[in-house]
């Protein structure tokens, strides 16, 4: 079995939003239980959560909304977008955890001292360098890449997205970043938030080709993933990555209250061994998957049990 370090704890599972919002303080033990009765939990590392810095957060966010949000925790009132992503008392603790919790994540795979890991309440990718967007304060996945290639000076990142939605936030936080490769399969941007993800979007200027969108049709399901997911394997191969990261949210499964698709399990278990496997031919291992959405309880249950299963049975290198 490989070494897989999986991130729980309170403090991790404070990311969440009251008074009834999808993105509900439950998610975290909607998982947790799944992976308890898996008997799973016996076979990672658990790991607690790690507060992120205000400079580490800085190096996708700009300081003037880091700041902002750092006030608006404090009275917990508004929003911090245009309606989706409201303030709360300790939503920047919450938002800096999991952005912490991440680069502990980063830390502890190119330590060595695990080979992949997994962060349930992370991947939240849309939002911007300058603000909050769809139930994102923070963007953890920003952060590490940012991480990735200034700190460690990585020149091909290889990012994953299955989630319903498009990872815009990402994409066009590295839009013309040729380091910074990217495949996001998702529900066509006509029919879901945010709109974005056209397949014509395949990066700018000298990162043009750096980049691939698979918009797929409302009610897209296991089949159908299976038919697109080799242009996916193909892409990370062409990119050769040092790295790889895994956006896994579960909204793409079938009975998500606030999207269209109708993925399964399977989905995220053949996603998730297949990276790995990637990641063991190209970049000793290194692999780092964050939950991103997901809003019924069930389908988060399954599809990160299936992803944590997934990195305990693929085979790793020597």
């Amino acid at each position: 079995m490989a070494s897989v370090c999986v991130y729980g704890g309170e403090a991790l599972g404070r990311y969440g939003f009251p008074d009834g919002h999808p993105f509900g303080l439950w998610r975290m033990q909607a998982f947790w239980g799944e992976l308890v009765r898996s008997q799973l939990h016996r076979q990672i590392c658990v790991q607690p959560p790690v507060m992120a810095t205000q400079a580490e957060i800085e190096r996708f966010h700009e300081h003037t909304y880091v700041e902002r949000v750092k006030a608006q925790s404090v009275n917990g009132t508004g929003y911090l977008d245009y309606g989706d992503t409201p303030a709360f008392p300790g939503v920047y603790e919450a938002a800096a955890t999991v952005v912490g919790t991440g680069l502990d994540a980063l830390h502890r795979i190119l330590s060595g001292e695990c080979r992949r890991a997994f962060v349930p309440i992370g991947g939240l990718h849309h939002a911007r360098r300058e603000g909050a967007a769809g139930f994102c304060v923070f963007n953890d996945c920003g952060v590490v890449i940012e991480t990735l290639l200034a700190e460690h000076h990585m020149t091909r990142i290889a990012y994953v997205d299955i989630d319903a939605h498009h990872g815009d936030g990402v994409y066009y936080g590295f839009v013309g970043d040729s380091r910074v490769y990217i495949a996001d399969m998702h529900e066509d941007g006509r029919y879901l938030y945010p709109g974005t993800g056209a397949a014509h979007e395949t990066g700018r200027g000298a990162a043009a080709g750096t980049k691939l969108n698979i918009p797929v049709a409302p009610g897209a399901d296991h089949s159908a993933f299976m038919k697109l997911w080799p242009t996916i394997e193909d892409f990370i191969r062409q990119a050769k990555p040092e790295f790889i990261l895994l956006q896994c949210g579960a909204d793409s499964l079938a009975g998500d209250p606030l999207t269209h698709l109708r993925l399964c399990a399977d989905s995220h278990y053949h996603a998730t061994r297949q990276l790995c496997l990637l990641a063991e031919e190209y970049c000793q291992g290194r692999i780092l998957a964050m939950g991103g959405g997901g809003y019924d309880a069930a389908n988060i249950a399954s599809a990160w049990t299936a992803v944590v299963r997934a990195m305990l049975e693929t085979p790793a290198g020597p």
